[in-house]
């Protein structure tokens, strides 16, 4: 008898998502270009940052705003340009970002004044903010396969980390030999190369019923982000105040009122219901603290590197390389894992190996900690990998393919908030615990010693590492117990 006779009667047997072929992923690897190159474009900068001030002789606040700018309108355009994918096409919105993105480059790059590289660089970020959304959205459109689409989005993951460590690496090479603005026409030939190959390799993906886009809602949600992206930034560098604690109070009140807004339309710029899903709330969860520890801990290694072991910077890139690696390597055998195991249980795995790193960190001395220092990172970097390809992936998932613009948005606003907090919250600790160190050996500082300076820089590494390993402690215990089910293979 066949198996057709023996199925029920008015009853349907499911139809398993089409699984991807060679053209999907040729399309990956078309989709890593932007994300490879954004990642560069957002580390290479504190390198160049020097040649620029030698060249454009900027005012300090000039050159905040030329470090800030990118990472600021980035954050606050991402939801708009999420949801505008969904609504006008993910292929079309990547397209044009990504030409509007290698034309501001070279404008970037042939900037004569601090003013016209400041304006080149916040449009940067917000072409740059219709990129990675566009991008992940399109994973998700091209893999429907649960098991393909993860580890699809581990692979795509796993670029933005290679990105960022290839940042000053890069960043050093050029600029050895060539003029600050080389830096970043490192973009034009990949974003020239995703125009010719991105409308063939890619399929067009956005919601059918868009609806209208809500004006005010796109006001509301840049009024919520950028206060609190630049409050927290301002906390890492002054230690503290009354502003950015007003600029952080405003920013939540300001998100409150647009959370409010988004319940009562018909057709909101972020759907909330998607916060329904328990898997949803807490992938975005992790990737906040996540991307805190991450972000905080990178910039006082790397801080660490150059004023107490004395590595020039190309020298402490190339440190940072293993760590990179140790990130990628977690994050491509995450989605394996989870052919045996649940997604809680790899992802709270990875953030105990994660949390032991961050102990040997706390470990660490002035003096002989270079080898400390490489293996801590190394260890804490590979832990972290399974819970940023997996939490993302999560995100993603739990979403309805229409709104997957939407959903991939809020993944990379998280991030972006997460640093911005992980730097100011790691600084704060490890620059409280240096002035401390500083003011009771302020004689043998006086007398023009530099081991209490650096035994200083020391501690207050030591301690953010300690932080930092309670924390995804932590959060192991969150994702083992939150994330206890089976992910859904709706795909």
């Amino acid at each position: 008898m066949s198996s057709s006779s023996s199925t029920p009667a008015g009853s349907a047997t499911p139809t398993p998502p089409q699984r991807a072929g060679w053209r999907q992923w040729c399309g990956l690897a078309v989709l890593a270009l932007p994300t490879l190159l954004l990642a560069v474009d957002m580390s290479v900068l504190f390198l160049a940052l020097p040649h620029i001030s030698a060249d454009l002789r900027p005012s300090d606040t000039q050159a905040l705003w030329i470090t800030d700018v990118y990472g600021f309108t980035i954050a606050g355009s991402l939801v708009t340009a999420g949801t505008l994918g969904d609504r006008t096409g993910h292929r079309r919105l990547l397209l044009t970002g990504a030409a509007a993105f290698g034309l501001l480059s070279v404008l970037a790059a042939c900037s004569t004044s601090a003013e016209t590289l400041i304006a080149a660089r916040a449009l940067l970020g917000v072409a740059g903010a219709t990129l990675m959304p566009c991008a992940l959205a399109l994973v998700s459109a091209m893999f429907r396969e649960p098991g393909q689409r993860a580890a699809a989005v581990a692979a795509w993951s796993s670029t933005f980390m290679a990105g960022v460590a290839l940042g000053p690496v890069l960043g050093g090479m050029l600029l050895e030999f060539f003029r600050w603005g080389s830096v970043f026409l490192l973009a034009v030939p990949a974003m020239a190369l995703l125009l010719v190959l991105g409308p063939v390799l890619l399929p067009e993906h956005r919601d059918p019923a868009p609806g209208r886009l809500d004006p005010l809602s796109v006001v509301l949600s840049l009024t919520a982000v950028l206060p609190v992206v630049h409050g927290f930034k301002e906390l890492a560098s002054s230690g503290g105040g009354a502003l950015p604690a007003a600029a952080i109070a405003g920013g939540l009140a300001a998100g409150v009122v647009f959370a409010r807004r988004q319940r009562g339309l018909a057709d909101p710029l972020l759907d909330l219901r998607l916060f329904g899903d328990r898997a949803f709330g807490a992938a975005l969860l992790l990737l906040l603290a996540g991307s805190a520890v991450t972000g905080g801990m990178t910039l006082l290694v790397t801080q660490y590197l150059q004023l107490v072991v004395g590595l020039p910077p190309l020298r402490a890139g190339l440190w940072l390389l293993p760590s990179a690696g140790a990130l990628i390597a977690g994050a491509l055998l995450a989605p394996p894992l989870t052919r045996r195991l649940r997604p809680g249980t790899v992802i709270g795995g990875g953030l105990l190996v994660s949390a032991a790193g961050y102990l040997t960190l706390t470990q660490v001395g002035d003096a002989t900690g270079l080898a400390g220092v490489v293996a801590g990172l190394t260890l804490a970097y590979a832990g972290s990998g399974p819970f940023d390809a997996l939490g993302t992936d999560l995100v993603v998932g739990s979403a309805p393919r229409e709104k997957a613009g939407a959903a991939a948005s809020m993944s990379e606003t998280v991030s972006e908030v997460g640093v911005a907090l992980g730097v100011a919250v790691l600084g704060s600790v490890a620059t409280a615990v240096h002035r401390n160190r500083v003011a009771g050996d302020a004689s043998g500082i006086a007398a023009g010693t530099l081991g209490p300076a650096r035994e200083a820089l020391t501690s207050g590494l030591n301690t953010a590492a300690a932080v930092s390993a309670a924390t995804v402690a932590v959060l192991a215990v969150v994702a083992a117990v939150v994330l206890r089910r089976p992910r859904s293979g709706s795909g």
